[in-house]
């Protein structure tokens, strides 16, 4: 699941070809709206009354028993019905996010909507760092024993594996990210719940300090190591989780400890290493977009490395410019090999428009090399990006689930392909769902608003159930893209 780039220059007419033939004119609120109310087909625990996602049902109602703690609640991540905890951290960071940049472009029941799903995520998130001293719970639900089933989380018989890490051993992963998100969160709901934005703040610098003191990965711990491998193992390293998480508690608190952390620590905790990526799991583009916001709007020049990295992660963007290497597919889709690539394109997509926000604010332009490039070209990038996923593409798909007329059918996700509990209530044995599985039928149950994890880097996609490294959504493709689609909403034809 690491991601890699390739090198591939594409002409910038190339780019804009698709927009050109088809000429835009996307309903980006109608997106919005469905993009956050993906969320709640992936709630666990028990329902509220004002469920959307009306074919779901309460879940792991039982999860964190073995430990007699509380562990209801969460995301699962992605089709099956595992609560990761390293993923779910990043989703909700990048939920805060959205809402911290974009917020004030939402419709206001949108904006509430995403304040719902964000708390959902940290509601729990704060159950894993709050209950019980110098213990972090990172995980629930055994994935071998899940993936070996096709059944909905409503018929869970599955062993609900609770996976926690003590002091000292280490967990600055996902500790770190865990942080970054509650650190964020707070931010987001400081002006509508100050005692909640309090708390999410004091259990942030928590779960920094365990993050900080007992360095590692989480994934080296031999009690999780079977459990979270290969999935959400920490391919790339800790380090860019403590200084993620520093970046987002300065970014809040404005406390200068933290500022020193970040400066002191750049160098030996890698800030200039593998700056080109940005996902669940490798922090470096968002850490230094992040950090330019002081460096352009504050002028905090010691910080100025960290933008240096942002700048050239930007100018490889750029179809243009000399130090272009990042691959498209030949209709213009960011491309990464390794499976579920919208969840590379919705978080450059992101971090494109927050860049260029920040520049735009302080009448910056991005320099690289040969040319110079203006906030709006960012913007025209990112929507380009967008429009594909929307349905500007060869196959005429919008890959998001109930967007347009067309779109995936037969995604990879257990409670939309199996018969809803309210119209099968009869039990879905682990087993007995393979006929689903290995249906040609539509999933009866549509996941409205759900990435799928794109076509390939021919532009084809194949409508395949099994296919899952294309039709699975992950809420790590979504969260980024509530952002997004929210600074369209407001600015339709970026200019």
């Amino acid at each position: 699941m690491k991601p890699m780039t390739h090198f591939l220059s594409l002409p910038l007419i190339l780019l804009c070809l698709l927009a050109t033939v088809h000429g835009g004119g996307h309903d980006y609120q109608d997106a919005l709206s469905k993009c956050i109310l993906f969320f709640e087909g992936q709630r666990s625990g028990v329902l509220p009354q004002d469920q959307r996602q009306s074919w779901r049902a309460n879940s792991g109602l039982s999860d964190g028993w073995t430990y007699n703690t509380d562990l209801t609640g969460g995301y699962y991540d992605a089709g099956d019905n595992v609560k990761f905890g390293f993923p779910m951290a990043f989703t909700t960071t990048m939920l805060a996010w959205s809402v911290i940049e974009f917020g004030d472009s939402m419709p206001p029941n949108e904006h509430r909507n995403a304040l719902v799903a964000l708390r959902w995520g940290t509601d729990y998130l704060l159950k894993t760092v709050s209950q019980q001293p110098n213990r972090i719970f990172v995980q629930v639900g055994d994935p071998i024993i899940d993936h070996n089933c096709w059944e909905r989380p409503e018929d869970m018989d599955t062993a609900r594996t609770v996976y926690a890490v003590d002091s000292p051993n280490p967990a600055s992963d996902v500790a770190g990210e865990t942080a970054a998100a509650l650190s964020a969160s707070s931010m987001a709901f400081r002006s509508s719940d100050p005692g909640y934005a309090d708390t999410l703040l004091r259990n942030a610098m928590k779960a920094f300090e365990f993050a900080d003191t007992y360095r590692g990965a989480y994934s080296d711990n031999a009690n999780v190591r079977d459990g979270v491998c290969p999935f959400y193992c920490d391919f790339d390293g800790y380090q860019d989780e403590l200084l993620w998480s520093a970046a987002w508690l300065r970014r809040v608190t404005q406390d200068g400890g933290y500022l020193d952390y970040i400066q002191n620590n750049g160098k030996t905790l890698g800030a200039e290493d593998n700056i080109n990526e940005f996902g669940w799991d490798n922090k470096h583009a968002g850490l230094n977009v992040l950090i330019s916001k002081e460096v352009l709007e504050g002028n905090m020049y010691n910080l100025e490395s960290y933008k240096s990295s942002a700048d050239s992660f930007m100018c490889t963007l750029i179809p243009e410019s000399s130090s272009s290497h990042i691959e498209y597919t030949p209709a213009g889709l960011i491309y990464k090999p390794g499976g579920s690539n919208l969840q590379h394109v919705t978080s450059i997509s992101f971090l494109l428009l927050v860049y260029a926000n920040y520049l735009a604010r302080t009448s910056r332009s991005l320099n690289c090399g040969n040319i110079d490039v203006s906030p709006t070209t960012l913007r025209q990038i990112a929507k380009k990006q967008v429009d594909y996923i929307l349905g500007d593409n060869p196959m005429g798909l919008s890959y998001m689930v109930g967007y347009s007329d067309h779109y995936p059918q037969r995604i990879h996700h257990r409670g939309s392909s199996l018969p809803s509990i309210k119209d099968h209530p009869q039990p879905i044995a682990c087993k007995e769902g393979s006929v689903y599985f290995n249906s040609s039928n539509p999933n009866p149950n549509p996941l409205v608003g759900a990435l799928v994890g794109g076509p390939g880097e021919d532009d084809v996609y194949e409508d395949d159930r099994a296919d899952f490294r294309k039709s699975e959504p992950t809420t790590y493709i979504n969260a980024p893209f509530v952002g997004v689609l929210a600074y369209f909403v407001a600015n339709p034809s970026p200019n």
